[in-house]
């Protein structure tokens, strides 16, 4: 299900994650060469990403 990011915050490993609309978070690792999301890095980068949508994986499970 689609949800737009509101803020970004990092996990108790430090790691990045966005905060969702509904709530949920879903993280958003840099983690070459599976995942690049060097924006992830700078404040600038996540800020850029905020109100854009992401697939939140437990809304989908909650509507099944």
């Amino acid at each position: 299900m689609q949800r737009r990011v509101v803020a970004f915050y990092q996990d108790e490993n430090y790691d990045w994650a966005a905060r969702l609309d509904c709530g949920h978070g879903q993280h958003v690792r840099h983690d070459p060469p599976w995942m690049l999301r060097e924006w992830v890095l700078s404040e600038e980068g996540r800020e850029a990403r905020i109100g854009s949508v992401m697939e939140c994986k437990r809304c989908d499970e909650a509507a099944k």
